[in-house]
């Protein structure tokens, strides 16, 4: 599309680059500097111009900006530029090499780079230009050009119905207002009307609600645009109302879904089945508890209590009433812990950690590692309260992010970003002696940006490529891997991958969850060939986490989601402020500050690949979430500095089960001579074989046992 420009022209600056602090994060391109007569390289740049000095673009669509390095008298300088704009907002491409990218041709013009900028996300966003090199002054160049991110019109709405209508009863009605790609816009808000308001009146909300019996239309407009569902309002017949199913009248735990059928029959004894129950409960709190906001919460006939007391599960149909009680009591899920042996690693910021047993028998430990040459560490763990040290495998980065070792304890993957000559890849290590990991390989094709993650089963790697996409790896042979092939959704960017199955579950930020067949092969895809099956956006927008799990408790398929948000702004502790925020020395001891993020984990039901829904949430309002584990019916949640923190998540799941009491143990990592002391800051939580690990980004690893293990 044609780019508009919505400010003035903006003219150069120069001096430190500041404003991309304010950015959530970066994505940049570098332009190659031509090869120029030495006239023209001994000149001097002065100034930085785009043209346009600044954009306005409909989500989805791209431009073109050409950015331009002059001297004092206009003249083009053969100077190279970085260009960077928020990553999850508009993607940058072409005209030098950039993260993901393969190196581009020179320019065609001797101080000119012309870049593709495609806009990923609604706002008001910049984009930052700034020589490689000192100007005057000794400091970059620098330009800012405002870029605003506008939604494309909407061209329909269709309007649906979530049962009929009869006399006497409220029936919700949704709107979704649909651009012409067929994408959905979200935040609409919807004028409502009906065309017989005798027969059927409806709220801002969309609640119909019948009066008479007929046929009308029901009215959602926004933008000037107009959906029409017609519906026609049914006589009520109904006679009884009786609730069948659900509770024994008994006590249930706080936290235990009970699940209520009502059926209306009419003056015959014939069940009217397609009739709208309403749903409702009221509550008695036990004693000594203070009655809360909300006890319990309910959605159509499923019910959770999150305190104990008496409740009372009411249903409506027309004039009809019935109600069914039941008692919930405490879930009482509380575990003591048993703090058990450490692996320290103060002197370096922890990332991510595997444990496994390894060939040798013996049970092991991979940990990486930020601001530490590019150092994983290996710790032999077959002793929780001897872990031992054995190892560390350096290579060329500034950061090791994750560690993860196949099933078969043959080989690990270590990701890292940073590397010197910008070729990260992916690590390969041999585990044949677990004790002293090897280089097997260093696969570098088509992963040549950030490598944050990947993920590895015994034949195959998934490996992300500068939160991009993620590239698949025949690793049978860990010294030759080969590409098989790779997949990248459309407008998406990508943090974390999980198989299960054959299938790729990934976290796609705004995006949230994404499905794909890689070999399970229901939807048709194969290893090779990667086939897209279904998408689910959460509210946060910040999806970074995903793990598979299959409950048998619940004879249901859950995936559990993570956000990482690194900013409570807007709230009432925003954490301690960029202008009171000391970097730790760990020469003086000096400085550090804790962490303040803030997120959930979101619990989707994804029984129906092709239909997933929310159905519940973890959510620890003062802290932010990050990686995420589930096995036996328990969440092994690494929550920042929220801790390590255990939760119940057998049987059925809705809510948030914070509130149900089905928290198990929660520990923080305050270390005295931690990197920052502390400070704790929980990256991942894992069991093994009867114990949990964590490893806390100031502290290193922990081993933990729960009371009633072994």
């Amino acid at each position: 599309m044609q780019a508009k420009s919505a400010f003035p022209a903006i003219g150069h600056a120069s001096g430190r680059v500041t404003a991309a602090a304010t950015l959530p994060a970066l994505v940049a391109i570098a332009a190659l500097p031509a090869l120029m007569p030495a006239a023209l390289a001994a000149q001097t740049a002065a100034r930085i111009e785009a043209d346009p000095p600044s954009l306005v673009i409909e989500r989805g669509e791209t431009a073109t900006l050409v950015v331009r390095v002059l001297d004092a008298e206009g003249r083009l300088v053969d100077e190279a530029v970085r260009i960077a704009g928020a990553r999850r907002a508009l993607s940058l491409s072409g005209g030098g090499v950039g993260p993901g990218a393969a190196a581009a041709p020179a320019p065609a013009t001797p101080g000119r780079t012309e870049t593709t900028v495609t806009a990923l996300e609604v706002g008001e966003w910049q984009i930052i230009v700034t020589t490689v090199r000192p100007g005057p002054g000794g400091r970059p160049l620098q330009l800012t050009l405002p870029v605003v991110v506008e939604w494309p019109p909407v061209t329909r709405i269709e309007v649906t119905a979530d049962a009929p209508v009869f006399e006497g009863s409220t029936v919700t009605h949704r709107a979704t207002a649909l651009h012409a790609d067929g994408t959905h816009r979200p935040g609409a808000e919807f004028t409502w009307r009906t065309s017989d308001a005798a027969r059927a009146e409806v709220d801002e909300f969309g609640h119909v609600s019948g009066l008479a019996p007929g046929t009308v239309r029901v009215e959602a407009g926004f933008e000037g645009v107009t959906g029409v569902l017609g519906i026609r309002v049914r006589e009520f017949a109904g006679a009884s109302l009786e609730i069948v199913e659900g509770a024994d009248g008994g006590s249930v735990r706080t936290g235990d879904v009970q699940t209520f059928t009502a059926v209306l029959r009419d003056a015959a004894g014939a069940v009217i089945a397609d009739a709208p129950v309403e749903w409702s409960h009221s509550y008695m709190p036990a004693p000594g508890v203070i009655a809360p906001a909300a006890p319990g919460q309910m959605a159509a006939g499923k019910i959770v209590a999150d305190v104990a007391g008496e409740f009372t599960v009411v249903a409506r149909s027309g004039h009809l009433r019935a109600t069914h009680g039941f008692e919930a009591v405490p879930r009482e899920v509380v575990r003591s812990i048993e703090l058990l042996g450490r692996g320290h690693l103060q002197r370096v910021y922890s990332t991510d950690f595997w444990v496994f047993e390894g060939v040798d028998g013996r049970d092991y430990a991979l940990v990486g590692s930020k601001q530490s040459d590019g150092h994983g560490f290996v710790f032999d763990i077959t002793d929780p309260d001897n872990v031992v040290k054995t190892d560390s495998v350096q290579v060329d980065a500034r950061s090791v992010n994750d560690i993860k070792v196949s099933p078969d304890g043959r080989y690990a993957s270590l990701t890292r970003e940073g590397a010197s000559n910008r070729r990260n890849g992916v690590v390969i290590l041999d585990l044949a002696d677990p004790a002293h990991p090897v280089i097997a390989a260093e696969y570098t094709e088509g992963l040549t940006g950030g490598v944050h993650n990947a993920f590895p089963t015994n034949d195959y790697l998934f490996a992300l490529a500068n939160g991009d996409k993620y590239v698949i790896l025949d690793v049978r042979d860990i010294y030759n891997p080969r590409y098989v092939s790779e997949y990248d959704h459309p407008d998406s960017r990508v943090h974390d991958v999980w198989v299960h199955d054959g299938i790729a579950y990934s976290a796609e930020w705004g995006t949230g969850l994404v499905a794909v067949d890689v070999g399970n092969g229901r939807w048709g895809g194969t290893i090779e060939n990667p086939v897209f099956i279904s998408s689910y956006s959460v509210p946060t927008g910040a999806t970074h986490a995903a793990f598979p799990y299959y409950s048998e408790s619940a004879d249901k398929f859950y995936v559990f989601i993570g956000d990482e948000i690194l900013t409570r702004r807007g709230m009432a502790w925003e954490g301690i402020g960029p202008d009171h925020r000391q970097k730790y020395d760990p020469e003086t001891g000096r400085g550090g500050y804790p962490r303040a993020s803030w997120g959930y984990i979101q619990v989707i039901d994804f029984d129906d690949p092709a239909n997933p829904k929310m159905v519940a949430r973890y959510e620890v309002s003062e802290f932010g979430t990050h990686n995420i584990w589930v096995e036996d019916d328990i969440l092994f949640q690494a929550y920042y500095e929220g801790g390590m923190r255990l939760v119940d998540v057998s049987g059925e799941l809705m809510g948030n089960l914070y509130t149900q009491g089905r928290e198990i143990s929660v520990y923080k990592a305050f270390d005295p001579v931690g990197f920052v002391p502390n400070s704790p800051g929980a990256w991942s939580v894992m069991p093994h074989k009867g114990l949990v690990w964590f490893a806390d980004i100031n502290s290193g690893l922990w081993a933990i046992r729960l009371s009633g293990e072994s």
